[in-house]
């Protein structure tokens, strides 16, 4: 029974009741007792129409399609990450059931149930100041679509983080002094605040090395660095890579209207009353936004000690020796993200007393190290590695530490003050350390500097440490695969076992952290002649091995006897 106070046949029926009627596929009291209820229920009349039964989604779609003349969609075919976006107002969207497909030049296909609401069009066209194409669709799918697009950004980012985390807002700090009025007056959207919080938390709480947010072209996603294995983390709105990477970047000091050249910043978030934990911030334009990588620059790295970095006794005796001589250099040499910053700012820990001068060359400082003078390295500003170190021997010092030797006048400056009563630290890109001498030479260094002023080079590369929780005996590995490895058949004795990942809660697929795996080679003066002569790297590799010196594949093998790290993690990670 229908409850109205005037008669019913008197009803002005919407546009789409109407055209049902003519078409024959309701009749006029069916359809005037519909609306009635739809405004009863406060609802629309299509909505009611459907819920009621009376017509099924899919056959309103196709009478409308007919009666009309507008074409069908099946929205189940639609790639939901292709659809223009802000192009309507989500709410809108939502109120009228509508869906922008696509658009093209002043023209936008709209989706839509009922293709009789000219006032939805009009209503669009003074919006966006673009006529509107109707397309049919189901209504149903038609919700389904609009209620997986409809939720805003922000709405998904709260989602990510959850409603449970609480954040300090002061937390995130500039690297340099800066007024929280601006940071805020920049950017306030706080479900991104929220967000960029909980991810530089999660990274440092799960230990990774490197944040990357990554943007798309229809999805955007983060992922962190943990253990030397990039992980994918978190999947934000594509639609927010530019809030993001604008609070990022007004954190870090950097030019947030600048997106055309790669900018470098830093920023500080605290973790505790007395912790902070330093952030290295830099941003490469791509081809759908800025692509933004965060180094976490954990300053305990360089408090952990020697015997935490994984050197062997004779390797760690090696080491102490070469860094305690009043002069000469110390080479560290291995690829990017082998820990060679780490190993140097250990002895520099270890060397960082009251009555030394030390100065370090950096581009830029990774580790601040209390009672060392570090300088970041500014070559638009004339601020040269070379630059540096000259300034550095006006300035008294007993130990210098240069980022890395990149060029002929920054290794001769460097050989210089080594062969002149200062200790210089320095890193180099080679595979091995013999490769380090003869990288020297081709650099244009004189092969007497090099045999005069080196005092020792090491090598390094990082491992996966196995999980001590899930690990397990390699019960099925074959005899010929240790030894194709580099085990003597000696060695293979039965006192002692391989062991394998296998993968539990408290780790990830078997491995936990990290652990050094180094070749430490002294220059002895069997060497200084080889490399005097104008020897190769072969030859001071001979010459290394009969002095007993492992190589890196002998020193990760080592590891694995110790039950430390699997057989195929040190097969990955070095060569023969």
């Amino acid at each position: 029974m229908i409850d109205t106070e005037a008669p019913v046949s008197s009803m002005a029926l919407p546009g789409l009741a109407r055209a049902l009627v003519a078409a024959g596929t309701l009749t006029q009291q069916s359809a005037e007792g519909l609306y009635a209820k739809a405004q009863a229920h406060k609802s629309s009349f299509i909505a009611e129409l459907v819920g009621s039964g009376a017509l099924s989604a899919s056959d309103l779609a196709h009478t409308m399609s007919s009666t009309f003349a507008v074409p069908l969609i099946d929205l189940d075919a639609i790639d939901v990450q292709r659809l223009p976006k802000g192009v309507l107002d989500p709410k809108f969207a939502k109120q009228y059931r509508i869906v922008v497909l696509s658009r093209r030049g002043n023209r936008i296909s709209v989706a839509t149930a009922d293709p009789t609401h000219t006032e939805v069009a009009e209503k669009i066209k003074f919006t966006t100041q673009l006529s509107v194409d109707w397309v049919i669709a189901e209504l149903d799918k038609l919700g389904k679509l609009i209620d997986s697009t409809s939720a805003s950004a922000s709405e998904a980012i709260e989602h990510i983080v959850g409603g449970d985390f609480e954040f300090d807002d002061g937390a995130i700090e500039l690297a340099t002094a800066e007024s929280s009025e601006k940071v805020s007056a920049e950017v306030e959207d706080a479900p991104v605040v929220r967000f960029l919080h909980k991810m530089l938390l999660d990274a440092y709480t799960m230990r990774a090395s490197d944040l990357h947010f990554e943007p798309y072209e229809h999805f955007y996603r983060v992922r962190f660095r943990i253990d030397g294995e990039l992980r994918e983390i978190a999947s934000p709105p594509v639609a927010l890579k530019e809030k993001l990477a604008s609070r990022i970047k007004v954190i870090s000091k950097l030019d947030i209207a600048e997106k055309r050249v790669p900018q470098d910043g830093r920023m500080k978030l605290k973790v505790g009353p007395d912790k902070s934990i330093d952030f290295r911030v830099s941003t490469l334009p791509t081809l759908f936004g800025e692509k933004i990588v965060i180094r976490i620059l954990d300053p305990s790295s360089a408090q952990m000690g020697i015997d935490a970095l994984g050197y062997e006794a004779d390797e760690k005796a090696l080491l102490l020796e070469a860094i305690s001589r009043p002069y000469g250099m110390v080479l560290v040499t291995g690829p990017t993200g082998s820990g060679k910053t780490v190993s140097l700012y250990t002895c520099l820990n270890i060397l960082n007393q009251p009555g030394v001068n030390i100065s370090t060359a950096e581009d830029p400082s990774e580790i601040n190290l209390p009672g060392v003078n570090q300088v970041n390295v500014n070559e638009k500003a004339g601020l040269t590695f070379a630059a540096a170190l000259k300034s550095f021997l006006r300035q008294d010092p007993d130990i210098i530490m240069v980022g890395e030797i990149r060029d002929l006048e920054t290794a001769d400056i460097a050989i210089k003050a080594a062969q002149t009563g200062h200790l210089v630290l320095s890193t180099l890109h080679t595979n091995d350390a013999p490769g380090t001498l003869t990288r020297l030479i081709n650099m244009g260094v004189l092969p007497f500097n090099i045999a005069s002023s080196v005092n020792l080079v090491t090598a390094q590369r990082l491992a996966r440490r196995l999980c001590k929780q899930c690990k397990q005996p390699h019960e099925d590995l074959p005899e010929l695969a240790l030894l194709e490895a580099g085990f003597k058949p000696e060695e293979l004795d039965g006192s002692w076992k391989p062991y394998r990942p296998v993968g539990c809660p408290a780790c990830h697929n078997g491995y936990k952290g990290r652990l050094g795996i180094y070749q430490v080679m002294p220059i002895s003066e069997a060497m200084q002649h080889i490399i005097l002569r104008g020897g190769s790297a072969l030859e001071i590799q001979a010459q290394a091995r009969r002095e007993g010196i492992r190589t890196l594949r002998e020193s990760g093998l080592r590891k694995v006897k110790l039950g430390l790290t699997s057989l195929e993690e040190v097969l990955g990670c070095t060569n023969d």
